[in-house]
């Protein structure tokens, strides 16, 4: 009895280390864009899309969001048919997906990119407790001196943080 407590303790120590897993990223669009705000939202997928992103293959580097019709649409995603969804089972790999958020929320964004030149930009998708996630950014374009000043600051402080750790380790 005691042996399957400990198999049961470990299994949902194990369940709440990987809560969440992290399917694909678009580590670009924190260098080209500054975020200024963020939101998580579902996505609306087929069954073998969803076969195809537990295996671990979507792209989103090239992708962007837009509000159409007071409903947020993913574009410009690539998620690949699922190797053993044949005919009626495959998907469109190109084609644009749905993206669940609140109204309340939709609009407010809706407000902010008809005033200010701002995107909506995928993060990253991801799984949180077995549903498909994206991460949409609100974000605004950089220039390129604007960038480099980016990196030169993330240096600095990486160079101020490494000589705090050095004075604390030998003082």
């Amino acid at each position: 009895m005691a042996r399957a407590k400990q198999i049961q303790e470990r299994r949902a120590k194990a369940k709440s280390e990987s809560a969440d897993r992290v399917v694909a990223s678009n580590r670009r669009a924190r260098h080209d864009y500054e975020i200024v705000d963020v939101l998580e939202c579902g996505l609306v997928l087929t069954g073998s899309e969803v076969k195809s992103l537990r295996a671990g293959k979507a792209q989103i580097a090239e992708s962007y969001a837009r509000i159409e019709g007071g409903e947020l649409w993913l574009f410009g995603s690539h998620i690949p048919p699922w190797s053993y969804a044949v005919g009626f089972g495959s998907h469109d790999p190109d084609r644009k997906r749905k993206l669940l958020a609140h109204r309340q929320q939709l609009h407010q964004w809706w407000v902010k990119t008809q005033t200010q030149p701002l995107t909506m930009v995928p993060l990253k998708i991801y799984f949180k407790d077995g549903r498909a996630k994206v991460e949409v950014a609100l974000a605004r374009g950089r220039k390129q001196h604007d960038r480099r000043q980016a990196i030169a600051q993330r240096d600095a402080e990486r160079e101020i943080a490494r000589s705090v750790r050095n004075f604390e380790k030998f003082a």
